[in-house]
């Protein structure tokens, strides 16, 4: 068995690696480099603090600020403008997935043109486009190492995720002091979504012996360290942790995939606007009891890593004991159930259909160890309303 592995050529890991950026622009021989982010980032001056890094440096250096939550195609038309006005020649996509995902999608469409919904999966693009570096300021989404965008259409109201080589950055900054004033909820969302891309990385159809050893790797930073980090956001250890697990997890998933949670979330996150890290986790535990059978040495081996079962247990309770935690985290950090949300049961009920339908066109399912119909589900949508699974 041959397998293709794919990673940013450039990854600057470890508290104060921000300060890094200009040599990594200076490495690609960028001029103008576009910062790619939101309001949020914008108002509480980390944004003006990368611009003024660049424009120290001698860059010609533009701020672009218009990112909105799940970014949807019509997010895109400002951002695209921007590019074109500026001449960039280089995007840096600052913030957590929505900033990088923009910069993804801006950095494909502004040299290939079209629209989006012609990339979405099962489209692999490896055409032009232009490099992008990503910077997070969460921990959670892995995509300053991903090959991922995931764009809502404006028009249908689909989560779109597109892939392919030319949505993975040409560099990341992962620096973790950008995470030290991230909220509790945000940190245990994003959290959450990182142990989701490890361990559906791990169980994947589509896994191999490079994305196994990164994917326990990460599950196991983060067995240790996230309840850590949403205690005490002060602690930098658990912050410089999580950060580097959350790349890890990013570079798991990006070289073997997601499968039956992420697919199964993007509608959650299109129709109701849950954020995606707390979409995983609304699901995380139902899919993962669901898909037990088909993997039980697999999710065994989650466990191990997570550090909630040893090497003495069989399988299939150590796969039991990875189900009984991950509902426990979801208590521990107080993640909502749908109906806990504020979402009413007449409209999720009229939506299942249409997300189930969803989650099967991303393809993510069919990744799943136990490949579900559309029945199945439905099922666990109803199921985790008001989490009947915990």
């Amino acid at each position: 068995m041959t397998f293709h592995v794919a990673v940013p050529g450039d990854l600057r890991i470890g508290g104060g690696s921000l300060s890094q950026l200009p040599d990594v622009l200076r490495l690609r021989a960028a001029e103008r480099p576009l910062i790619v982010t939101d309001a949020f980032l914008t108002g509480n001056g980390t944004a003006a603090r990368v611009l003024a890094l660049l424009e120290d440096a001698g860059l010609h250096a533009a701020l672009f600020s218009g990112v909105v939550p799940d970014p949807t195609t019509s997010s895109l038309d400002d951002g695209l403008a921007a590019v074109s006005s500026h001449g960039a020649d280089i995007l840096i996509g600052l913030g957590g997935g929505s900033p990088i995902d923009t910069a993804k999608a801006l950095a494909v469409l502004a040299v290939r043109g079209g629209r989006l919904r012609e990339l979405k999966a099962p489209v692999s693009y490896d055409g032009p486009a232009l490099p992008v570096v990503a910077i997070p300021t969460t921990a959670g989404t892995g995509s300053e190492a991903t090959r991922f965008t995931v764009i809502t259409d404006s028009e249908s109201g689909e989560k779109m995720l597109c892939a392919g080589p030319s949505y993975l950055p040409v560099a990341g900054i992962v620096d973790f002091e950008l995470t030290m004033s991230m909220p509790a909820r945000l940190t245990a969302d994003t959290g959450i979504d990182a142990l989701t891309h490890a361990v559906e990385a791990y169980v994947s159809r589509r896994r191999n012996s490079f994305s196994d050893a990164v994917a326990l790797r990460a599950i196991a930073i983060i067995g240790r360290s996230l309840r850590a980090a949403c205690r005490d956001g002060s602690d930098r250890d658990a912050r410089a942790e999580m950060m580097e697990a959350a790349t890890l997890a990013g570079i798991a998933f990006s070289n073997s995939s997601v499968a039956l949670v992420h697919g199964m979330s993007r509608p959650l996150g299109a129709h109701f606007h849950i954020s995606h890290g707390m979409s995983n986790a609304m699901l995380f535990a139902a899919v993962t009891e669901f898909s037990l059978s088909a993997a039980d040495d697999r999710y065994a081996d989650c466990a191990r890593a997570l550090g909630v079962a040893d090497d003495g247990i069989a399988d299939a309770d150590a796969a039991a004991a990875l189900v009984g935690e991950l509902r426990s985290l979801a208590v521990d950090l107080a993640v909502p159930t749908p109906e806990q949300f504020g979402v009413s049961p007449d409209d999720w009920t009229a939506l299942i259909p249409t997300m189930a339908e969803q989650a099967l066109a991303s393809g993510s399912p069919g990744n799943n160890p136990r490949v579900p119909s559309a029945s199945d589900i439905e099922g666990l949508y109803r199921q985790i309303f008001r989490g009947d699974a915990r």
